[in-house]
């Protein structure tokens, strides 16, 4: 068997689309990302500008700050506080990692849960324990809207997520668990990772480091769904975590690296974007993700 490829670009677009008519149909409402970068690391530059475009080809308003690396945790409380009490902001991301010497956790508490389009602050992160309404941070709400989208079901599914980080794994475990699946999280203290691979319907690996881990065709159970989250760069290449070609003779879906779950990222930022701002507005949306799904 080959394997169907799950590519993330059109419902992507679609959402883009959605989105950006969400926004002209609506008349006075603009929804307005702030960004904040601390430091000068090169990749981070890159990933922001890839989303003020995406901003701008929807017609969200963005703007960056720019913080150099030695700002203390005050000054980027301060600066974060800022955009918390500015009226026309209805979004903000903080650009991660941070320098070292700052807390991070401190940093996401300090933004407004009302504008926090990462879905980071705690009371973010409790209404997706408690499944209730909430902002959802955007890789995993991306993997779900692609899954459902192509109409791989959930519900009674078994899923095995290899990456247990508070941006991955941790919030896309209890998405599943929210959708009804059965959950098994891994990482590196599991024990016979293959054989708890093995066991998965749907298979989501989110390491980063092919170097040291490449997902092969002895991992996976025939017909499953697996889905890569992982980026690296290997002889100036991006590249996942999974050994595409063979595994693709194994699972029944696969996504691609590049152009698998990164477009989803992005979309779902441009939604959590709208999302804040419509709240702050109390306004509803006039589309659901839910529904979106491949003809």
């Amino acid at each position: 068997m080959t394997a169907t490829v799950m590519g993330g670009s059109e419902p992507a677009r679609l959402i883009k689309k959605k989105i950006k008519e969400e926004i002209e149909e609506a008349g006075n409402f603009k929804p307005f990302l702030a960004t904040v970068l601390v430091g000068d690391n090169p990749a981070s530059k890159t990933y922001l500008r890839n989303k003020h475009a995406a901003c701008s080809e929807v017609g969200i308003e963005s703007r960056n700050i720019e913080l150099p690396a030695s700002t203390s945790q005050t000054e980027l409380a301060i600066s974060l506080n800022s955009l918390n009490t500015d009226p026309s902001i209805t979004g903000i991301l903080l650009q991660l990692p941070l320098p070292k010497e700052l807390d991070e956790v401190a940093a996401i508490n300090t933004i407004s849960p009302k504008k926090d389009v990462d879905g980071l602050h705690p009371c973010n992160v409790g209404s997706l324990l408690q499944k209730s309404k909430g902002i959802v941070p955007c890789t995993p709400k991306g993997v779900i809207v692609m899954l459902r989208y192509y109409r791989i079901p959930i519900a009674g599914s078994h899923v095995v997520i290899i990456n247990r980080s508070k941006l991955v794994g941790r919030p896309l475990s209890q998405l599943f668990l929210n959708h009804d699946a059965t959950v098994t999280v891994c990482h590196s203290k599991t024990k016979d990772l293959q054989h708890t691979c093995r066991e998965a319907d749907i298979l989501i690996t989110g390491i980063g480091h092919r170097s040291q881990f490449a997902l092969g065709e002895d991992m996976v159970k025939q017909g499953a769904v697996v889905v890569d989250v992982g980026t690296s760069i290997v002889n100036g290449k991006l590249m996942g975590d999974v050994d595409f070609h063979n595994v693709s003779k194994v699972a029944s879906y696969i996504t691609p690296v590049p152009g698998g779950v990164g477009p989803m990222t992005i979309s779902m930022l441009l939604y959590n974007t709208l999302l804040t701002a419509s709240n702050l507005q109390e306004r509803n949306l006039n589309f659901d993700l839910e529904t979106l799904q491949s003809s």
